[in-house]
């Protein structure tokens, strides 16, 4: 007896949530990175396109989440203000480098970019720009769909090549992984729940790691708790400065 395609995709993203954490390698480094930038009073900045746009949010101003945060998050790039028109504004060749301007990333800090396919001109461009500054790239993308399509940027190059290292999703191409018989096409997307698996396992080991090495990192509360508002309030006040969103 075939399962109901609501357990069909609670396997299917069990099974990919268990590749992915097989990449035990991957973490490890990732995190050791994190780590020595929080230690050295370097930032983890974070972005994505689209969809992906939710992991560059998923460890900002969160509960257990690191206090030197700053993601890039560019409303032309997100869905809640053009859904259609951020497609055409990812592909855009020098882009990039205006959303940079703002930021003073450099070699004490690490860049953590999310894309599924891995093709758009922005997303290769803001990794390239990173790696420029000597800051450390992580990447988190689908390497199947991303081998299987064309670059879209004038380099030929695609994500996972100017990464310093990068984390696979393990997704099908295209994403969405469920077949419904009478429909065209899948349903069902996996990106978004295996990447934040994995951004959070990075920041969970990065803080025993800091911890291990003296290192006590600056982490947010829960705004809801009972004592999270003051501890949250003392970390805003220290960085709203320098992360101009908090």
């Amino acid at each position: 007896m075939s399962l109901e395609p609501f357990k069909r995709y609670r396997e299917t993203v069990f099974e990919k949530l268990q590749k992915a954490f097989r990449q035990e390698k991957e973490i490890a480094i990732a995190s050791k990175w994190v780590a020595n930038a929080i230690a050295h009073q370097g930032w983890i900045y974070t972005s994505g396109t689209g969809h992906s746009h939710m992991l560059a949010e998923e460890i900002f101003y969160r509960a257990g989440g690191f206090a030197r945060v700053i993601p890039i998050l560019d409303p032309d790039l997100m869905l809640h203000k053009d859904a259609s028109g951020s497609t055409e504004v990812e592909r855009r060749e020098g882009y990039a480098k205006t959303l940079f301007q703002p930021y003073t990333i450099s070699s004490k800090d690490v860049f953590i970019i999310a894309s599924n396919s891995g093709r758009n001109s922005v997303s290769v461009e803001m990794a390239q720009i990173a790696q420029e500054k000597g800051a450390k790239v992580i990447v988190i993308t689908n390497y199947a769909h991303s081998k299987a399509v064309d670059s879209r940027h004038s380099s030929g190059m695609k994500l996972f090549q100017v990464s310093d290292i990068f984390l696979d999703t393990f997704g099908e191409i295209g994403d969405a992984a469920i077949n419904l018989d009478g429909l065209h096409t899948n349903v069902g997307a996996t990106s978004t729940v295996v990447g934040a698996a994995l951004l959070n396992a990075i920041m969970v080991q990065a803080a025993a790691l800091a911890l291990e090495n003296g290192v006590v990192p600056e982490v947010f509360n829960s705004s809801n708790s009972n004592e999270g508002e003051s501890h949250n309030e003392t970390l805003i006040s220290k960085y709203k400065a320098e992360v101009k969103i908090l």
